[in-house]
């Protein structure tokens, strides 16, 4: 018998949430959901749930709370430039480093294999299944990169070569799998690698 999932989401776009509510109890059930439409809803509630469903917008306000709870919080993002070929893909690449976001202007059938990837991350985790971590100058341009930087400004700030940026750039995107700004902007914030005041 599998276990139910305890989802919170919290939105005020009533369309997106009740078009989410619906996928999850048609494929994943069973599911128990609360519907908040404000995170101040949320808080007055006082509910611990299995995963939190929240827009990118109420992520970046109440990152605080949310980032200490990144593996279990699901960004829900209509303006990530994701085709539709690579989001299950980028989304799958983003889940075992603690990131995980929907793209939702996606296709039912990527979205509903995106919730498959978020919903078996901890039985991959659990069976030792690991992405490559960042290294520390990896991290170092990134944290520029979604800071607005040019490859020759990084490169004079680190006091590294143009080459070298490149290919930490090119580094950076095989391990995550993520070859947009906005997506490795929403990969430094879930994982406090960059404040919210810091992107430009």
């Amino acid at each position: 018998m599998r276990r139910t999932k305890h989802i919170g989401i919290i939105s005020n776009d009533t369309l997106q949430s009740t078009g989410l509510q619906s996928l999850l109890v048609d494929y994943f059930a069973p599911v128990e959901i609360g519907y908040y439409t404000a995170f101040d809803c949320f808080t007055q509630a006082n509910v611990d749930f299995d995963y939190y469903f929240t827009q990118a917008e109420t992520f970046i306000l109440n990152a605080d709370f949310f980032l200490p709870r990144r593996t279990k919080t699901v960004v829900l993002s209509d303006k990530l430039p994701v085709p539709d070929g690579c989001s299950c893909r980028m989304s799958g690449k983003l889940l075992s480093n603690g990131c995980n976001i929907i793209n939702a202007c996606s296709t039912q059938e990527a979205i509903i294999e995106q919730l498959q990837h978020i919903f078996s991350a901890e039985t991959a985790s659990a069976n030792g299944e690991k992405n490559k971590e960042l290294s520390t100058r990896e991290i170092d341009v990134l944290q520029l990169i979604v800071q607005g930087h040019t490859n020759k400004d990084i490169a004079d700030r680190l006091n590294i070569s143009l080459n070298t940026v490149l290919s930490h750039r090119k580094n950076i995107t095989s391990k995550l799998g993520i070859k947009t700004t906005s997506g490795l902007t929403f990969y430094a914030l879930m994982n406090g690698l960059v404040s919210s005041d810091l992107i430009s």
